[in-house]
């Protein structure tokens, strides 16, 4: 659960606000009480070994860490039951991505300083023994202070790339457009993987758009849109520098930091840098602007034009100040005349009225005008994708704060672990509406045959929205909250169905049940999954004689078969990005295994032994995926989770960790909006399914449905919004 403002943390850290949350924790603003400075505090709710292991090398990687394009670590403690948390530099002030959506474009002076900056501190990553790799280089992870300084933050993906780790696979989350191919499992991650992402984000600061994704490149799905394209009055030799840092081959790109700076700065037009880089701080007058959620997919789309063409980067040498020193001082003495002329007209009214006449009568038919509010372009998409980082924004997801009157359930079955800060002052903790979105749909039989119906994320006003005679069943949202795609004919829960068929309910018009257009066959289609954009929808076939994943494009009606092995293959999960899909194959036991959204780079996720492993969930960024694990002899599923930068070893992890109270059977999550809950099936009494919902660390179980007829299947509905063009 989210700390809320006020609570004094390790009785030191006073949390003021949620700077962002996501799937594993949340990063807080604080102040901490005994030495009175602001500071973040990063937290990680996953308390398995494995997970815990993991943050904690975080937190030995930052510890000993000192540049000045990097933040430094204060502290790091754990909370037994709650939690791990780690205390680092507050970084004031606007992120490049900010920034961006602020001006729309940036001038190519601008943006060698931030690349040459960034390199800096990847010098400097690189350099360590062993060398530490970022890899999650993006413009929401560029931070610039109101002293003009950049800043790179967020080590959530850093890897310490050790000499046996070279010949493996090392990624834990994508964002779409800034993550290069090999990130994506295709290879192993290193240096060059820096590169890429820096690359990625100077075109989108260059351009106001984010390249096309490294992985569709690479798959002849995409290409490259030249930077001149898109901003013809780039040079041509800046733009070739950054296209060549985006090659999709690592050996094509500059092999490291080093040479990626030099050839930034021989194709800018800055004088020699002697001195500390800075840039133009961001406005002060003005609040920052929020981090936008990262609930959107990522498309190239053209932001507003540079409202100035003049270049608004700087450094510090003299030979650029010097040229500005003329234009400083006239805006001092304007400043001066305009303080002098508030504190005879405001602060000293009495002064006689020919007096004032006298300063109105200004040389050279000055006057002061009193200057608008400035707005700013607003972009027409996000700069980053749904992943685009680990963690969304808190403007953007409810927390434990916006709790509504009506809702007042208690966990059943199960009595969450008291928090403990050491002090008694600390509020608790209360479940929220959960992510944006108050509705959850399922499958129940209630009315004699099964049904799709609705309720409240609550449990309150459940309701049937479909009357199908053969019944109907597996509902999947569009991302858009507005289409429910489910299968008929379905009277009971089943591991394949036969007869079975797509259908989609349009709820934003009220209509009826269509069935997807899908080429005629008699065989069963069912298990569908909507991918993260709308335009696709997964699903599970029995038209080539046996259980394998299949692809219907919504747009073009184009059918694509991706699997077509000896083996079971069902159940498909599209990740965040859209450009994996996780699904269950059957070799002999059900294991969870990964593929490109057209089929290639199929690769094991999961190595279980002998388990059944079903219905994978990906995390909202991406970096863990849930699902339900059992073993062949029993049909009572527990939950486990693995991170995607452990796929195809053993460090699963199971939800609740050791030591916490059991939940009973889960079987099939569903992912809340922001990613804090699972909605999921269980019968803690061995007979009565029903829904229910937890944490995402297993806590806080309540039970939704108690009906004794049977309901599975539950759905998170996404927060509605309008359909995508």
């Amino acid at each position: 659960m989210a700390l809320t403002p006020g609570t004094l943390l390790n009785r030191r850290y006073r949390i003021t606000s949620i700077l962002a949350q996501g799937g594993m924790g949340a990063i807080y603003h604080a102040v901490d009480e005994n030495l009175g400075i602001q500071v973040a505090v990063k937290e990680n709710l996953f308390l398995a070994e494995e997970y815990a292991r993991q943050f904690q090398r975080e937190a030995n990687i930052l510890a000993s860490l000192r540049h000045p394009n990097l933040p430094r670590v204060i502290d790091y403690f754990s909370i037994p039951n709650q939690g791990q948390y780690l205390v680092m530099d507050y970084i004031e002030g606007e992120d490049l991505r900010q920034r961006i959506e602020r001006l729309g474009t940036l001038s190519e002076n601008e943006v060698v300083l931030i690349g040459i900056a960034i390199c800096n501190a990847l010098e400097y990553l690189h350099s360590r023994k062993p060398p530490i790799i970022h890899r999650d280089i993006k413009p929401g992870n560029i931070k610039i202070t109101p002293e003009g300084k950049v800043v790179l933050v967020d080590f959530g993906l850093a890897k310490l790339m050790l000499e046996d780790q070279r010949t493996t696979t090392g990624a834990r989350a994508m964002t779409p457009g800034y993550s290069p191919p090999e990130q994506y499992g295709v290879a192993p991650t290193d240096a060059r993987t820096d590169i890429y992402s820096l690359g990625a984000t100077l075109y989108a600061a260059l351009t106001g758009v984010i390249p096309e994704d490294g992985l569709a490149r690479l798959t002849s799905h995409a290409e490259l849109t030249p930077i001149r394209q898109l901003a013809p009055k780039v040079s041509r030799r800046l733009a070739n520098t950054i296209e060549k840092a985006l090659a999709v081959e690592p050996e094509n790109r500059f092999q490291t930091a080093t040479e990626f700076k030099r050839a930034l700065m021989d194709a800018s037009n800055l004088p020699p840098l002697l001195e500390e880089l800075t840039v133009v701080p961001p406005p002060q007058d003005e609040p920052a602007l929020p981090v936008a959620s990262p609930a959107q997919q990522g498309e190239k789309i053209l932001t507003q034009p540079l409202p100035t063409s003049s270049p608004i980067y700087h450094s510090k040498p003299r030979t650029v100040l010097r040229k500005n020193r003329r234009r400083v001082w006239r805006v001092l003495g304007t400043i001066g005349m305009v303080i002098l002329i508030t504190f005879l007209f405001v602060l000293v009214p009495a002064i006689p009225q020919w007096v004032r006449g006298q300063i109105l009568a200004l040389p050279n038919g000055l006057t002061f005008l009193t200057p608008p509010a400035p707005t700013y372009p607003q972009p027409t998409h996000p700069l980053e994708p749904s992943l685009t980082s680990v963690l969304s924004v808190a403007q953007d997801i409810p927390t434990a704060t916006t709790t509504p009157p009506f809702f007042t359930p208690s966990p059943e079955g199960i009595t969450p672990s008291p928090t403990s800060f050491g002090v008694t002052e600390t509020p608790t903790s209360s479940p929220t509406p959960f992510g944006g979105s108050g509705e959850i749909a399922f499958a129940s039989n209630r009315t004699g045959i099964m049904q799709i119906w609705l309720m409240n994320a609550d449990g309150t006003n459940q309701r049937p929205i479909t009357s199908l005679p053969d019944g109907a069943c597996q509902p999947t949202w569009s991302p858009d909250g507005q289409r429910l795609a489910f299968i008929s004919p379905c009277r009971e829960k089943r591991n394949l169905y036969e007869g079975t068929k797509i259908y989609i309910l349009d709820l934003a018009n009220g209509g009826t049940p269509e069935l997807l257009p899908l080429p005629p066959s008699p065989a069963a289609d069912f298990d569908p999954a909507w991918s993260p954009d709308g335009r696709r929808i997964a699903f599970t076939s029995l038209r080539g004689g046996q259980p394998d994943i299949y692809v219907y494009n919504l747009e073009n009606g184009i059918l694509l078969r991706l699997t077509d092995t000896r083996y079971v293959e069902k159940q498909p999960a599209w990740s965040p990005t859209g450009t994996q899909i996780a699904f269950v194959r059957e070799a002999p036991y059900g294991q969870i295994w990964l593929m490109s959204d057209t089929g290639q780079y199929p690769q094991r996720f999961t190595m279980s032994g002998e388990f059944n492993n079903l219905w994978p969930a990906w995390s909202l960024d991406g970096s863990v995926i849930f699902y339900s694990q059992m073993k062949p002899s029993s049909n009572v599923p527990w939950l486990m989770s693995l991170r995607y930068e452990d796929r195809n070893t053993p460090n699963e992890a199971r939800i609740p960790p050791k030591n916490e109270p059991d939940v009973g059977p889960v079987s099939k999550v569903s992912l809340s909006p922001d990613g804090m809950w699972l909605a999921f099936e269980s019968w803690p009494d061995g007979t009565n399914h029903d829904i229910y919902l937890m944490t995402i660390n297993g806590g806080n179980r309540i039970r939704l449905t108690t009906d004794k007829d049977f309901d599975f299947g539950a759905a998170w509905r996404p927060p509605l919004r309008q359909p995508s063009p």
